[in-house]
């Protein structure tokens, strides 16, 4: 029994003295929260590959906040949010200081990136810790990184190999084979579902010309927008060194706006082209004019916008650029203001429409057909065959007597006819001219004036008072000469004669021969006489 005891301790000892030397021998894991640079060198450096040990990179979290179980599932989601997004922390700037303030706030923080401005650490007693604001954000960031459960993906790929092959694990290599040949497949979907259904239908139905030169320029860049939004979607789930995943996913935000650009760019031709026909069933033509206009317009702001969202995918801050913009464009706003006058000029005219392409416009001294109505300037041909341009901005404050907006176009004339025409022949050739505007078929007929109306130096003056009711100028001069002829006619039929210009030397004494004047009755008597039997004779 004895020997059994004594037996018995030594066994005891020996276990006692390998635990001993074992718990010696083990070094436990050290870390520090004292700087901002320890806290989040802490979370990053035990989050590594080959040293990962998440529960030690939950000791950045407050333990008063969140449980261990909590901050250890917070640490892996903040890590793999900022590899996600290829945010690279550069420990060579995170302060060392433990007192270490903010200049803005005059607080003790340190903020990690520009891009989550609520991801920072905070001094609470002598220790350094991820701040409540970011304690409660960091899954919404890793939703957002990782949409639609493809944050699975990441327990499950590792899983696929652990060994490296030019610096990726064999894991991340299958993933990037799987995305390329996922994007090839979709681009041959997209490509026979457009090509083969699309177009045949279009083919089938006549719109072979708007197929080849609208729809097929159109739909090319439609898979790379649909293919490449997938790639930054997964891109990040394969958690890629933080060095080639920045500048992958910059490559595929940068590369993705541009066939944006140029999808809409091809969209603007087909809305114009809508519009066009939509112009053309209008009797207007001022918005023929308003189409290019507008495409010029919406194809300029589809380049400056895209190129804005290309510089901010790329991380410049355009913030200042716009800023800059914004400064510049005040000043070429008070050094350029005949050039916005006249721009705004042109909207009017669009807006209140005084006039149209085609129209015979008098503005001033200026007098022609509407050619073109730009931004800057309105194009007019005048009768002499030249070009004007007058910029909108004074044309718009001038009075403008548009021509082409009337409706019934006025002819006034007199047609003289010699003094011994008698009244008779007179009456009856006055019929006929109100005969022949009725007659023809572009003249007014519910208002017209012709009458005996002038006894002129040489001639008796019939006013031809009528209105034509045609377009265009050249239809005018057209029925003038129509109706001009038929009065011509008119007066050789009934055996008028027109008078000109004449003079009639009177003699009133010659040798042997009485004076032309005729001699006047003197007596008031037989005056009264004859106009009473005037009246009597014209009295019915």
């Amino acid at each position: 029994m004895r020997r059994f005891l004594i037996f018995l301790s030594l066994i005891l000892v020996s276990i006692y003295s390998v635990a001993q030397d074992d718990s010696e021998a083990e070094d436990p894991l050290e870390y520090s929260l004292s700087t901002p640079y320890n806290t989040i060198y802490t979370h990053l450096s035990f989050l590594q590959d080959d040293n990962y040990h998440p529960e030690v990179a939950a000791k950045t979290f407050n333990s008063e906040q969140v449980d261990a179980k909590e901050a250890k599932s917070l640490a892996i989601k903040l890590k793999q949010v900022l590899d996600g997004n290829a945010i690279f922390i550069d420990l060579d700037e995170v302060p060392h200081t433990a007192n270490y303030r903010d200049s803005l706030t005059n607080k003790h923080r340190y903020y990690l990136t520009k891009k989550y401005p609520e991801l920072y650490v905070e001094k609470v007693g002598k220790r350094w810790y991820f701040s409540k604001k970011a304690v409660r954000n960091i899954s919404k960031w890793h939703d957002e990184v990782y949409p639609f459960g493809t944050d699975k993906l990441l327990e499950l790929l590792p899983s696929f190999g652990s060994k490296k092959v030019l610096g990726l694990y064999i894991w991340q290599m299958i993933g990037l084979l799987i995305l390329i040949f996922m994007a090839f497949v979709l681009h041959k979907l997209f490509t026979f579902l457009i090509e083969k259904l699309i177009l045949q239908l279009l083919f089938k139905f006549g719109y072979k010309k708007l197929a080849d030169e609208v729809i097929i320029p159109v739909a090319r860049p439609i898979s790379f927008l649909v293919i490449f939004p997938l790639l930054i979607l997964f891109v990040p789930v394969l958690q890629l060194p933080i060095t080639m995943s920045k500048y992958v996913i910059l490559a595929l935000r940068a590369i993705w706006p541009i066939f944006a650009i140029v999808f809409l760019y091809k969209m603007v031709d087909i809305i114009c082209i809508y519009l066009a026909k939509l112009a053309d069933k209008t009797e207007s033509t001022l918005d023929d004019q308003l189409v290019p206009l507008l495409r010029k317009v919406l194809k300029t702001f589809v380049v400056i916008v895209g190129g804005l969202f290309i510089l901010d995918n790329l991380e410049f801050d355009i913030t200042g650029l716009i800023a800059g913009l914004s400064i510049g464009g005040l000043a070429f706003a008070l050094a350029a203001q005949d050039t916005i006058k006249n721009f705004f000029g042109s909207l009017l005219i669009f807006v209140d429409r005084p006039f149209q392409v085609g129209d015979w416009i008098t503005s001033g001294n200026v007098d022609g057909t509407v050619e073109e109505v730009g931004f800057r300037s309105t194009r007019i041909r005048t009768f002499r065959n030249s070009v004007m341009y007058i910029p909108n901005g004074i044309i718009t404050n001038q009075m403008i007597d548009n021509h082409g907006l009337r409706v019934y176009r006025r002819f006034n004339t007199n047609i003289a006819l010699t003094y011994d025409t008698p009244p008779e022949l007179i009456e009856v050739f006055v019929e006929g001219l109100k005969e022949v505007v009725k007659k023809h078929p572009e003249t007014r007929k519910d208002y017209f004036e012709i009458h005996f109306n002038d006894m002129a130096d040489s001639s008796l003056n019939i006013m031809f008072y009528i209105f034509f009711k045609v377009p265009s100028w050249s239809d005018e001069l057209r029925a003038r000469h129509e109706v001009l002829l038929e009065v011509v006619k008119l007066a050789e039929a009934l055996g008028v004669n027109f008078a000109f210009p004449t003079q009639t030397l009177h003699v009133e004494t010659f040798p042997e021969k009485k004076g032309n004047s005729p001699e006047y009755v003197k007596a008031s008597s037989e005056l009264k006489n004859k106009l009473e039997d005037y009246l009597k004779k014209n009295k019915n």
